[in-house]
Parts: C-alpha cells; structure tokens; sequence
C-alpha cells in the first residue's frame, strides 16, 4: 500500500552519543543499537512529540571470555561479566543462559527516552531534548525503560513504559501536565504485563487501558472454536489510572482461520472516533527469529470498549524494507513494524512506528482506509 507521507524520521544517525545521560557513565565505548518505538502526543505549541526508545549497546559486548550485560545502578552503569560457557549469544541484543527450567537472560543494551519534536505534520525534526531524556530511577527499571506509549485524557498526559530488572518485567506510569516535564508514578501492571495503552477519554468515569499478559501457557479452545489460543490483548479500568482491575470481557483475540495474527499485542491508544474507539495493533506470523509484525486496526464500542465494531481483514502497514535498505549495514532484524502512537492530522491519521527494531517510522494513513 502506498501512502502519501511515509518515511524514516529517526535513526541511529540522528543520535549524538555525547549528549546521552549514560556519557560519562559507562566504562566502556557504547553505539545505538536501534533508536525506535516512538509513544506519540501534541504538543500545546501544535508540534508533535516522539518519546523515542533509544538501545545504547556495547561496541564489545565480549571481552576476555566474558559477555558483559549493562545495568543501570545509583546514577552510573554497571558492566556485569557473564562466562561465555554459561550462556548463548545468538541475538547481538541479549544473551540467555543455559539450564535451568526456564528462560532467563541479560541484556547487552540499556534502553533510555528520548524527547524529539516534530513539526505538526511529522515531516521534518525540530529539536531533540537531551536534558529531557529518562533514565532509570529505581531498582525495578536497572536493565532500562523502553517503548512509551502517551495518551492525553482530559488535560492530563499518561505514559505507560515498560520497565526491565531482575525483580519483574512490568509497566510503569508517568504523568504530565504539558508532555515536558514528567513525574514517576510507579509500577502499575505486575511482571510480563505490558503493551499497556490507555484510552484518551473516559468511559463511565473510568480509565480504560488495553493490556497483554504474557506467559508461557495457554489453554486450548474448542477444536471448532473461531480463535486461536495464544497472547492477546486484554482490558482493564481503573478509577485514577493507578489502580486497574482486569475486565471479565476478552478483548482482541486471535483468529484461528489465520496464523498471520497468532500473536498480537497493542499498538497505539485507542483514540475517539465518529465510529467508536480506533485501535491499532500488531499482529505476528511466526517466521524466522521473531516473526512478521504488521499493524491492523479495530474499531472498539465507545461504551462497551470490549465490543468490536468494525475491523480490518488485511494489514494496514507492512514492514517497508526500502525504507531500512540505506541503513542496511546496521540492521539485526528485519520484517517488523511496531506501531507505539497516533495522532489527528485532519484527513489522514499520523502514524507513528518502530521500523526494524531500529528507527522511527511516520506514515500518513487516509482515514477512509479505516471503518
């Protein structure tokens, strides 16, 4: 599908290292293994903000005989040595350990935020504000903060993160008055429950936020069943978006006709339309090391955010390997695009992804693809 604006806005090559809060920090020369998964909001000034996730790594993850894994410890990083014997260093973002009865891994990256102001329409960067940046603040965010997803509800703004330690892999929520400054509110969804994307509005005086569990089990439907067993994408409410109760209502589930959407997870918050509640998300065929991800959408009731209203059959954004090809000699991943933010630009919605693992996607989407 062809759009009328869709490009790479974002790259590593866009990152001054000097300016990062871990220069100075760290004892060891670092590069930006993905500058990507931009959350996305307005700005009062009518620009738009890309929270960008950017993955500083090792140059020389191994040294010695050891892999090191970079951990954020009282203001300054930590350069943890791992034998090589004890773990498997297939994937340059990570390494697993072997053994053991279950997955455990560290992670040769620590990922931090990255304020970039675009322009209303997304078209071109007009600032990149370093002494914005966040980092790490607690224990429980010591392997680093990634993949921000802002939603505006009422006059306040609500970033959810997903924050990575050894004590639990959870969301975390900031808050903001006018999307500059930021407070940490703390943990609010528990270990491997993530992709958490609040709604921007109310419903019944409540907070309502999209959300996907993680794990490694999942019990079988009925052989004739129209879904599939698997991740899917789970809702919750909350009175003062601290506090969330799961709902007893399955949210988007996937089918069993398709295995192009056998994972899925959420995208971008859903926004208010005419129609109801857009949503965009990703759905995963399973290929290679970790599959195809491509963005659909559903439209959710704008009372009964659990019901479906209308949905796309096909995928709205694909992965666009002529966007990544210039930066070909840094990729590690391909076939992934990863929607993280929406935004109203009047005929078409402003799209904004994760390209590759690796840079920040704008795509212009003619809102009557949609509904």
């Amino acid at each position: 599908m062809t759009f009328p604006l869709d490009h790479l806005i974002f790259t590593p090559h866009d990152v001054d290292l000097a300016r990062s809060p871990l220069a100075g920090r760290i004892d060891a020369e670092t590069i930006v293994l993905g500058a990507f998964n931009p959350g996305m909001t307005r700005l009062a000034n009518g620009n738009l903000l890309l929270m960008v996730r950017v993955a500083e790594a090792l140059k020389e993850p191994i040294v010695e005989g050891y892999v090191r894994a970079v951990r954020w410890d009282a203001g300054s990083c930590v350069l943890d040595p791992w034998p090589l014997a004890l773990v498997d260093t297939a994937d340059p973002r990570k390494f697993m350990m072997r053994g053991g009865g279950w997955r455990v891994m560290a992670l040769t990256s620590l990922s931090w935020l990255l304020p970039v102001e675009l322009d209303p329409e997304g078209r071109r960067v007009e600032a990149v504000h370093y002494a914005r940046a966040i980092v790490p603040a607690a224990s429980w965010q010591c392997y680093g903060v990634e993949d921000a997803r802002i939603s505006r509800v009422g006059d306040r703004f609500l970033m959810t993160t997903c924050s990575v330690s050894p004590e639990r892999h959870s969301t975390t929520l900031y808050t903001s008055d006018d999307a500059v400054d930021w407070t940490l509110e703390g943990i609010v969804l528990d270990h491997q429950n993530k992709d958490m994307l609040i709604f921007e509005g109310l419903i019944d005086g409540k907070y309502w936020a999209q959300t996907r569990p993680l794990g490694d089990l999942y019990f079988a439907y009925p052989p004739d069943s129209e879904w599939r067993a698997g991740p899917s994408i789970n809702l919750a409410s909350s009175p003062d978006a601290l506090h969330w109760k799961p709902s007893e209502h399955p949210g988007i589930r996937p089918h069993s006709a398709t295995i192009a959407t056998a994972r899925m997870g959420g995208g971008s918050p859903p926004i208010a339309t005419d129609k109801g509640w857009l949503t965009l998300w990703h759905g995963v065929e399973p290929h290679g090391v970790v599959g195809i991800y491509r963005t659909y959408w559903t439209i959710l009731a704008r009372d009964a955010p659990w019901r479906t209203v209308a949905f796309g059959e096909t995928p709205l954004i694909e992965p666009a390997p002529a966007l990544t090809e210039p930066l070909r000699d840094l990729m590690y991943l391909d076939s992934v695009v990863f929607t993280t933010g929406i935004a109203d630009g009047g005929d078409y919605w402003i799209v904004a992804s994760g390209e590759a693992d690796l840079a920040c996607r704008i795509t212009h989407v003619p809102k009557r693809l949609i509904g």
